[in-house]
């Protein structure tokens, strides 16, 4: 028998840590896959994955999609944020990149963080954390976004600029910026660690 175990399933986004390592490496919760036409998010109250909305354009997520359990994008995320009204309340959400391609959701995964991309959702921040899966022959043993090739973060940033853009619309209610590296993911993500300790856990 292990030592020690869950008897019940634990709530993805408040039973499970931040990750081995924060904020080098992290637990991601994927919540969409690259093969997904509706966009899935997990219920903040039961912990159960439920249907947020089906995709309305063409484009589907290029990778694996999710979060990162116990964050929070509030106030101190918010403040790292130029222009931003505080953070989106969500936890932090985060891209993983593989060479093998994650093709189903609702699974729990090793990410090393790499950097990320700064997204303004009606004026909150929403920042994506973009991070390789730990172990990935081919994108493992990078440490910095500037290490991806550039047409990686080309399509990463251009999914988050029009991901929420619906039909018959010129401009999505989001503002994507510049792509920072490791540096600053790393405050970014442990402001996230200690926005959810001050809200659910002081």
């Amino acid at each position: 028998m292990p030592e020690s175990f869950n008897p019940w399933k634990p709530h993805p986004w408040h039973g499970l840590d931040p990750g081995p390592n924060p904020p080098e490496l992290l637990n991601a919760v994927i919540e969409i896959t690259p093969f997904d036409g509706l966009k899935y998010e997990v219920d903040k109250t039961t912990g159960y994955l439920r249907v947020d909305r089906p995709h309305t354009g063409s484009a589907l997520p290029p990778n694996a999609y999710g979060f990162i359990p116990r964050t929070l994008a509030a106030e101190r995320v918010g403040k790292l944020m130029p222009n931003s009204r505080g953070g989106d309340g969500d936890p932090l959400d985060i891209t993983v990149i593989s060479e093998r391609p994650v093709t189903r959701a609702e699974v729990l995964l090793h990410a090393r963080v790499l950097g990320g991309i700064p997204m303004l959702d009606h004026g909150l921040a929403d920042d994506k954390i973009v991070a390789v899966l730990k172990g990935d022959q081919l994108y493992g043993h990078m440490e910095d976004l500037a290490q991806l090739p550039e047409a990686v973060v080309d399509r990463l940033v251009h999914y988050f600029s029009t991901y929420k853009l619906k039909i018959g619309e010129d401009k999505a209610a989001v503002e994507v910026g510049t792509p920072y590296g490791m540096e600053h993911a790393s405050k970014v993500i442990l402001s996230a660690i200690q926005d959810y300790v001050d809200h659910f856990m002081s």
